[in-house]
């Protein structure tokens, strides 16, 4: 059985000797439209994370059975073409929510006590030539006694819920979806922006989340607010998150962007922003080791369960 990993490389150095258990695997690191065809003609499996595989592509590979998503989100794969052509499309879920909680409490923290900036004040020698032995020059906040509003409360919102609240913060949460199932206040997204000191995002990027926060939106944070994005770029206007980060002291701290990797020309990277107001990581909060192992470990689950190999 012969399995094609597209882009490998998205998941770094990783023991992938499950999945060569269950057949000949072939990976690349990364794999460009006009290759696909080329590697996995004739591919019964295809692991993809985010390599598009569209109709066009899927009725030229008559051999495949299954397209394994390393990852959550499926919007890379034309799912009504591959039910269409018969072949089964299976994704991950719930692996990487441990590493995404925590991830969101890293940053939450690295903008609350401006680790970066007194990092590089430490490591630049100013520290060296201080008279005395500490620097305040940066607002230290605490966790403990602030507003936090989770928008998205799936399983992930549920585990940062459940960490921020053992740190004496006081939750409540706007479902992106309407169900109002959790043990904490719900309320609507002008309130729960209105209102919170920090908001963090763990929705997944569709028709009711395109988009979400916007300048309107934005306009209505309170002064030295935190927002946190570790769901999806595109649910919150980079544009007008950047425009209002420079008029006013709000704080945003960013896992995720609208185009990814973020280019070069990103409003988010204007040097009229101040650095300590801004937090960023490429998009690695699922990434954690643990996470990539379950997630790997799924992989091989899934290609088990589709496909016995003969």
């Amino acid at each position: 059985m012969k399995i094609v990993f597209l882009d490998a490389m998205t998941l770094g150095e990783c023991d992938l000797s499950c999945i060569e258990k269950l057949g000949t695997l072939i990976s690349y690191p990364y794999t460009h439209r006009e290759d696909i065809l080329k590697r996995a003609k004739e591919a019964i499996v295809i692991i993809t994370n985010k390599v598009v595989l569209d109709k066009e592509l899927l009725q030229q590979l008559p051999c495949l059975k299954l397209i394994c998503i390393a990852a959550t989100g499926t919007n890379n794969v034309d799912l009504k073409a591959a039910q269409e052509l018969n072949i089964a499309v299976k994704n991950v879920a719930g692996y990487s929510t441990a590493s995404v909680a925590q991830h969101t409490i890293a940053l939450a923290l690295g903008i609350m006590g401006k680790i970066s900036s007194y990092d590089a004040y430490v490591k630049s020698k100013e520290y060296s030539k201080s008279p005395i032995f500490v620097n305040l020059q940066y607002e230290l906040c605490d966790i403990e006694g602030k507003k936090w509003g989770i928008i998205g409360m799936g399983a992930i919102g549920r585990k940062v819920a459940h960490i921020v609240a053992s740190m004496g913060a006081t939750v409540s949460y706007y479902s992106t979806s309407g169900t109002n199932m959790q043990p904490y206040p719900q309320q609507s997204l002008k309130a729960l922006l209105k209102e919170s000191d920090i908001i963090s995002i763990h929705a997944p990027l569709n028709e009711q989340t395109k988009g979400l926060i916007q300048v309107e939106e934005l306009n209505i944070l309170k002064d030295k607010a935190i927002i946190i994005n570790v769901g999806r770029g595109g649910i919150i206007n980079e544009n007008d998150l950047a425009q209002e980060l420079i008029k006013r002291e709000i704080y945003a701290a960013l896992d995720v962007f609208e185009q990814e990797p973020m280019p070069a020309s990103s409003p988010l990277l204007s040097q009229h922003i101040p650095s300590h107001r801004v937090l960023f990581s490429p998009h690695v909060a699922w990434g954690y080791v643990a996470s990539r192992k379950r997630l790997i470990n799924a992989i091989a689950q899934n290609i088990q369960t589709c496909i016995t190999p003969k």
